[in-house]
């Protein structure tokens, strides 16, 4: 069985970086998860679920990013910040579901966006992890501070 990728791995290939801190950029991000997050719940009103997927997935990207930026490290591939909330949560930072969440939402957003799969339901249900990923994330912060 393979071994997860280990973020010292994901460092040294590229995939993540140091960076010092920076709580401006990371309130920046987590401003246009809001935006995103109002967006997706605009596109499921409107019936666009494909929109709506996106975006949904979006602001979890964005929040996620936020908190990224709250600890110094930069992501350079999105399956990367899946790995750091998973660390987080091993390190009892952050419930593993969050880490859960976002590969789900990464996941769907692929196959909307690269082979126009999606669904009312799927939709809505990325919707409602998007709320509570951001909730959890904002607290997440505010935590850190």
């Amino acid at each position: 069985m393979k071994q997860p990728m280990r973020l010292e791995e994901l460092f040294k290939e590229g995939h993540l970086a140091h960076i010092t801190p920076d709580r401006a950029l990371a309130d920046k991000e987590s401003a246009e998860g809001d935006l995103d997050l109002q967006g997706a719940a605009k596109a499921i009103d409107d019936e666009d679920f494909k929109w709506a997927t996106i975006k949904a997935y979006y602001s979890m990207f964005h929040n996620a990013k936020a908190i990224l930026f709250l600890i110094g490290i930069k992501e350079r591939a999105h399956f990367a910040i899946g790995l750091v909330l998973e660390d987080l949560a091993r390190k009892g930072k952050l419930e593993s579901r969050f880490a859960d969440y976002f590969r789900a939402g990464l996941s769907l957003r692929e196959r909307a966006d690269y082979h126009y799969a999606y669904s009312k339901e799927s939709a809505k249900e990325l919707l409602e992890m998007a709320e509570e990923f951001a909730k959890r994330m904002r607290k997440l912060a505010k935590d850190m501070k």
